[in-house]
């Protein structure tokens, strides 16, 4: 942890992401600044897909489309209840923040629907060369994955060099997903940064 206090206005959220930084905190806590290190990361060419998880995207079980409804998916992820967490982190401060960062073309959501319905999801904060993701939630198995791979193979095809994965979870490193050290981090994020950020609606 960095720091503590401050708002989440876009100016300050966007300063914080370019430096390696993001908040993280629940609701009966002020602002908590974080930039872990180790820091995990997933380089696109990295991806792991498993051979079920490949069958899945096949048979197109799920249709996935990118900033569609982003609102829809933030307050997704802010419902599900995890593992060692008392209620969730994903404030309405957040949304709101996160929501206002969207119309400004920097926060982006993955939409993953089945029978015209949500099933999954995630969101994340796009600066230069790297999308730092926040959060996923799935409604259905494997939609979350399903979204999660779809986003990353469209990656691979444009200019953006890492995800910024933040903490390391067991999901994640299965696919394909490292820690690095935050200095090495804190060096690609500004290599990444003098690059431009790709046309989310181009897809």
């Amino acid at each position: 942890m960095l720091a503590v206090g401050g708002d989440l206005c876009p100016e300050r959220l966007l300063q914080a992401y370019r430096q390696g930084i993001f908040p993280w905190y629940s609701s009966a806590e002020p602002v908590l600044w974080w930039s872990p290190d180790p820091r995990l990361v997933l380089y696109p060419d990295e991806l792991h897909v498993s051979r079920s998880l490949e069958k899945i995207l096949r048979q197109g079980v799920f249709t996935v489309t990118l900033d569609q409804n982003f609102r829809d998916v933030i307050t997704e992820c802010a419902k599900i209840c995890r593992m060692g967490q008392n209620g969730t982190w994903i404030t309405s401060e957040m949304i709101d923040a996160y929501c206002t960062l969207h119309e400004m073309g920097f926060a982006h959501s993955v939409e993953v629907w089945q029978d015209g319905e949500l099933a999954g999801g995630l969101y994340g904060v796009a600066v230069g060369g790297c999308f730092c993701g926040e959060s996923m939630f799935a409604r259905k198995s494997n939609a979350s994955k399903v979204g999660f791979v779809t986003m990353v193979r469209w990656m691979q095809k444009r200019s953006l060099r890492l995800i910024d994965c933040q903490v390391t979870t067991r999901h994640l490193v299965y696919m394909g997903a490292r820690e690095i050290p935050r200095r090495q981090f804190l060096s690609e994020l500004a290599d990444a940064l003098k690059l431009p950020a790709p046309d989310f609606h181009c897809h």
